[in-house]
């Protein structure tokens, strides 16, 4: 029955069209320059506060995604994750806000303060809080920039504290838009533009929830709690990942994965890396990929750098809608961990934020607008239940997007990490599906409901395998048309395990139409 659950949501997560409404003749879009950074962290472990054998340094490798306030202030959401020393599996999530500005020509001051939860080994963070504050320099060029900064990780729950010298690089993304105000409309392009919206090429991306099946061989182990025995067990696992065109076939990607089935809850991965379609005809697709990252969690310890080559078969059954099947080699670089893979995916493809498609240039016939909430919340779980250590209370920070079906349903995806309450290291996934009531009192309070489905692990909370459900009800408020507040309470439960816990969630969502191309 989960597996079916999953399945059903994941579809649903898909529908990011909605229905229209109206049309309209003519439209002026909205512009943000914003941009990804990839950083490097090399930072000292505390060996003199342990009393086993400890790497000496760990190198944390950032992925990071950062979107203009003003012109010289910024925020952003990221992700990091160990790839060297002894600590794979330590990953973390958190928000930022920075300070952004011209020096000389091209050199820049760069400054933010990053914070977040998570973790790896809970006895090294405790709840799992970081704050990264840092400062330094920024050398832009055209289409990419490089940057050096000095700055501190400090897992401030834990033991974990060091100042270092970090390295980024950035690349630009544009994201053409309209107001949330304008969602669900239909623009038609056989009019006269404004002279501010000339033709622009779209971006082609695809975006997939992938279901895998991880095949364990050779000399991988479980961690110390399982006496670091053989690792044999089918692991199942549940993924997303985003792509985007850098040309008619080739394209770049980022994916994550969890862990629902196999081991006590605890493992995922993080990629970034390139693919290439070999075969591209209407219907059919054969392709390959290759990526680096990082893996770990319930595994013998060891450094994450992971690689994960493989190929596949696509079967698009609508111009938006496509089956994928794949096979690949999930490697450790420099451990033990290795496996062969072998899944599907549910796949959609989109033209994003223009009027005809970027390697054909043929036009399309008009434009519709989807509507999409990002936010950031704070979520509160009550005497959650462990094993090993007492039951504790949670704090943890979330990442979570809505996407529109109609006016009332929306679906939504979240990655949530904790930063308080002695379970440093976990952190759930969630797919849900929800209803809002329309605006009353003035226009300014909503209500919802929502029902989620996922998987979570780690920190010794005591999840099962991993699968968890959350009903949750609240309303918010809607400070203007594209900022909301909201607030909720509900119930997280693993059926597997023996999570029953109330929560509280309040954070803020901030709303935009997304321009996809309709040929």
């Amino acid at each position: 029955m989960k597996k079916v659950l999953l399945i059903i949501l994941s579809i649903l997560s898909f529908q990011l069209y909605s229905q229209t409404e109206n049309s309209e003749t003519t439209y002026i879009f909205k512009k943000l320059n914003n941009s990804i950074r990839l950083n490097h962290i090399l930072v000292g472990m505390p060996t003199d506060k342990v009393s086993y054998e400890l790497a000496p340094k760990m190198s944390l490798v950032g992925l990071n995604y950062n979107v203009p306030l003003t012109k010289w202030l910024y925020t952003g959401a990221g992700m990091h994750a160990a790839v060297t020393g002894d600590q794979g599996g330590l990953f973390t999530l958190g928000v930022h806000l920075g300070v952004n500005t011209k020096i000389y020509n091209n050199i820049y001051f760069d400054a933010n303060v990053h914070f977040g939860g998570g973790g790896g080994y809970r006895t090294l963070v405790n709840g799992g809080g970081i704050l990264y504050p840092n400062i330094g320099l920024q050398l832009k060029k055209k289409n990419y920039s490089f940057g050096v900064q000095y700055g501190k990780v400090n897992f401030f729950t834990g033991i974990i504290k060091n100042d270092n010298v970090s390295f980024f690089i950035e690349i630009p993304s544009v994201l053409r838009y309209k107001s949330y105000n304008d969602a669900r409309k239909k623009y038609n392009l056989n009019t006269t533009l404004k002279e501010n919206n000339s033709i622009k090429p779209a971006v082609k991306t695809v975006q997939q929830v992938t279901f895998d099946f991880f095949f364990p061989f050779g000399d991988s182990r479980k961690d110390a709690s399982q006496n670091y025995d053989p690792l044999n067990n089918t692991l199942s696992i549940l993924g997303f990942e985003y792509q985007r065109y850098l040309s008619e076939n080739t394209f770049i990607y980022a994916h994550t994965d969890a862990m629902y089935k196999g081991l006590v809850a605890g493992f995922m991965d993080l990629f970034i890396g390139v693919g290439k379609n070999f075969v591209a005809t209407k219907n059919i697709n054969l392709f390959g990929k290759f990526g680096i990252g990082a893996a770990g969690g319930r595994i013998f310890p060891e450094n994450g750098l992971t690689m994960y080559p493989s190929i596949g078969a696509d079967v698009k059954i609508t111009d938006h809608f496509g089956l994928s099947t794949h096979g690949g080699y999930h490697r450790s670089i420099g451990g033990t961990f290795e496996a062969y893979t072998l899944g599907f995916s549910i796949k959609y493809y989109g033209l994003n934020g223009g009027t005809s498609d970027p390697f054909t240039e043929e036009k399309a016939r008009h434009i519709k607008t989807q509507g999409i909430q990002v936010g950031v919340q704070n979520q509160t779980y009550f005497d959650v239940a462990k094993f090993g250590i007492p039951n504790s209370d949670l704090q943890l920070i979330a990442v979570k997007v809505f996407y529109d079906m109609s006016k009332k349903l929306y679906l939504s995806g979240e990655a949530s990490f904790a930063y308080e309450g002695k379970s440093g290291g976990y952190a759930h996934g969630i797919f849900g599906l929800g209803i809002r009531s329309n605006r009353f009192l003035n226009n300014k309070i909503s209500t919802f409901f929502e029902i989620g489905l996922g998987v979570a692990g780690g920190g010794r909370v005591d999840s099962g395998e991993g699968v968890l459900m959350r009903p949750t009800a609240g309303f918010n408020y809607h400070i203007n048309n594209d900022f909301t507040l909201n607030i909720a309470g509900g119930q997280m439960v693993s059926p597997y395990g023996n999570v029953n816990s109330s929560n509280i969630n309040i954070g803020l969502t901030y709303g935009l139409s997304i321009l996809n191309a309709k040929k």
